[in-house]
């Protein structure tokens, strides 16, 4: 049970610093304690753990411009932040973990602003049917050192007065997406809160969220300082989010090619086979549940992908009913 608020606002909008801060702080989690975090990014592009970072990505446009592309450790789709967006993160044991109570926070903060939010999707936040909010999740599975307790967090964007223009510069969307939302391009999906209420600034928003925080919760909102040696410990954890090796992950061009929209997330399948087995495999994905699909192309090497039982043999190694038919559907169609 959650007995203890927390607060953590950073006045840095270097992308890997935050990153590094935010898994610092499952770190720091003791049992009964949920942390606040809110957090902003200048000109960033941030992609999902298990994205491609050259197909989501406009990355030449990005970077000479002096953007920066930055990939989080959670599932999830593609956003652009700038300093008229406001990133909120919820950390937090991972048996205190409550989606419904997280996003009420946000819901009542927009209240208070004279909004009203709604939950649309599997991980959205509209107004009037437009996007202003988009949310992920992280589950650790080992306990944390601090608390010895396993651990998770809910973040995502809040769209105050973002640059509209520099979104549709350096996203790539998938026409797959655009078709299932049933609209011609991002840009006509998503709002700022000053489409809605002219006069709203990010520190309003911080404030509402806080406030609300506290309201949702029950209980008064602490500050967490951090120390010089806490510190120091995030030059070592953002030097990795930086990393070329982190954001790129060593994609390569594979033979063959399949992609597709499922509830669980839209995907793409890359492999080489050698005679007729999987030999190399890559997936990249906006699902939510980052470990499952990072471990899944290890699970499929071996395979033979003109099976016509392929999805039970995916399924036999450890990977959930229907997203072993529909990574078989995939293989298959590619195969042929």
């Amino acid at each position: 049970m959650i007995d203890s608020l927390l607060l953590v606002s950073s006045d840095c909008f270097d992308p890997y610093r935050n990153l590094a801060l935010e898994e610092f702080l499952l770190g720091k989690l003791a049992p009964g304690v949920c942390i606040l975090y809110l957090w902003q990014n200048e000109r960033t592009v941030v992609i999902g753990r298990n994205q491609s970072a050259l197909e989501e990505c406009k990355l030449q446009t990005l970077n000479q411009d002096g953007g920066h592309l930055a990939r989080r450790l959670s599932g999830g789709g593609a956003v652009y932040h700038d300093l008229g967006n406001q990133n909120f993160t919820f950390l937090l044991p991972s048996a205190d973990f409550d989606k419904a109570r997280q996003t009420e926070v946000l819901c009542l903060a927009m209240q208070k602003l004279g909004l009203n939010a709604q939950v649309s999707g599997r991980n959205d936040l509209t107004i009037e049917d437009r996007k202003f909010s988009g949310h992920a999740y992280y589950h650790s599975r080992k306990a944390n050192k601090a608390g010895g307790i396993k651990c998770s967090y809910h973040h995502g964007t809040i769209m105050v007065d973002v640059d509209g223009a520099a979104l549709g510069n350096y996203l790539n969307v998938n026409p797959l997406k655009l078709k299932a939302k049933g609209v011609k391009s991002v840009k006509s999906r998503v709002a700022n809160l000053v489409d809605f209420r002219p006069e709203t600034t990010c520190k309003e928003v911080r404030q509402a969220v806080t406030e609300a925080f506290g309201e949702v919760y029950g209980l008064p909102v602490g500050e967490l300082s951090l120390s010089e040696g806490d510190l120091s410990q995030l030059d070592e954890l953002a030097a990795r989010y930086k990393s070329e090796e982190w954001l790129l992950r060593g994609e390569e061009m594979l033979e063959r090619s399949a992609e597709g929209r499922f509830d669980w997330g839209t995907s793409r399948i890359d492999w080489t086979c050698d005679e007729g087995k999987l030999a190399k495999v890559a997936l990249w994905s906006d699902g939510l549940d980052a470990d499952l699909l990072e471990e899944i192309p290890a699970k499929l090497i071996g395979l033979d992908a003109r099976n016509a039982e392929l999805a039970k043999s995916i399924q036999e190694r450890g990977v959930p009913e229907q997203v072993s038919i529909d990574l078989a559907g995939l293989l298959q169609a590619g195969a042929r």
